[in-house]
């Protein structure tokens, strides 16, 4: 298939490109480059050639860069490419920064959506995998969290933008019957390819948990802040559900494979047919912030100096998810532990 992913060159999106080239798919990524650099390219390339492909193949991976707020952007690349479907990782993406900022967030992540949408439509591309999270849950009121469980008021802007994102894709498909739509919530991916050659290095200061523990590990920052240790959990820090991020590019492979018409590859796990689909992607186990960091400093070799800080705003105290459902109709299942999640961060962290 010809597949188009938006922010393609992120870490999600460049982990999920080199599995969908061990494949075969010929991918087009989308990006802006706000949070990652051209160089990711390059590095995608290689993992694959590390990989399990032939040394007579060759990735074919078209970089493209652009921005889903400029409209001339997306009908240039969709003019140029016919797609089979698109995979739509691109968006702004930490909480604490959208409770900072919430309009740069809403307008980025739904005006872009929208944008991309309504360009899919144009040049009839009707089938879409969506990056969601889960943080559109909101405070889970049950524990593990269900496909079917409610959807609380979200606790900060970034997971609002996911949820009006999931409104409108499910408004989509009512109105229109060619449409399918898997939207896949995450829940923490950390970790990095087996390579070692790509992984999670934002941009100036981490807003994620483990990003920051890397680099606290390898001196760049002083300390880890830890956001509270006085949840009702094992030992007062949050607890979330963290999956490795090549188990959830191999959640994205088996979306896709469903989305296919001529997808035979099993009777069990047959081509989903149109409308709206949502999917958890988690491993089922919860994980404290220090089970985390201990799990580093294992891995690492040393100890790694934190503070104990104030509750963070938009945080909750514990979550993480049932993922029968993608088990039983995507035929997905999320592998790797915590200690290996931690094991290839570290080994991409010390090239």
């Amino acid at each position: 298939m010809k597949l188009l992913l938006t922010g393609g060159l992120g870490y999600i999106g460049s982990h999920t490109a080199v599995e969908f080239l061990n494949l075969g798919h010929e991918i087009v990524a989308f990006d802006n480059l706000s949070n990652t650099t051209q160089d990711v390219k390059a590095a995608i390339i290689e993992a694959v050639r590390q990989g399990n492909i032939s040394e007579e193949s060759s990735p074919c991976l078209t970089f493209i860069k652009g921005d889903l707020l400029n409209v001339d952007d997306l009908n240039k690349t969709f003019t140029e490419h016919k797609f089979d479907a698109v995979v739509h990782f691109a968006g702004l993406k930490a909480v604490g920064e959208s409770v900072q900022k919430p309009l740069w967030y809403y307008e980025n992540n739904v005006t872009g959506t929208i944008n991309l949408l309504n360009t899919m439509i144009k040049h009839d591309v009707k089938k879409i995998v969506f990056s969601s999270s889960a943080t559109v849950y909101g405070d889970p009121q049950e524990l593990p969290i269900f496909e079917t469980t409610p959807l609380n008021k979200t606790t900060n802007p970034y997971g609002e933008t996911k949820a009006m994102i999931e409104r409108i894709l499910s408004d989509l498909c009512i109105a229109d019957k060619d449409f399918t739509v898997v939207t896949l919530r995450y829940f923490n991916p950390i970790g990095a390819h087996e390579s070692g050659l790509i992984g999670e290095r934002p941009n100036g200061i981490p807003n994620n948990l483990a990003p920051y523990i890397a680099q606290v590990a390898n001196g760049t920052r002083e300390y880890l802040n830890v956001f509270g240790d006085d949840y009702d959990t094992i030992d007062g820090t949050g607890v979330r559900d963290y999956i490795h991020v090549t188990d959830l590019a191999l959640g994205h492979v088996a979306a896709v494979d469903r989305l296919r018409q001529d997808n035979i590859s099993s009777e069990k796990f047959p081509c989903l047919s149109t409308g709206f689909h949502v999917f958890n992607l988690g491993t089922g186990n919860g994980t404290s912030v220090f089970e985390l960091l201990r799990s580093y400093e294992k891995a690492v070799g040393h100890e790694i100096p934190y503070k104990v800080m104030p509750r963070r705003a938009g945080d909750i105290s514990t979550c993480y998810a049932s993922a029968d459902k993608a088990r039983e109709i995507l035929g997905w299942t999320a592998t790797r532990t915590i200690d290996e999640m931690c094991l290839s961060m570290v080994k991409f962290n010390s090239k």
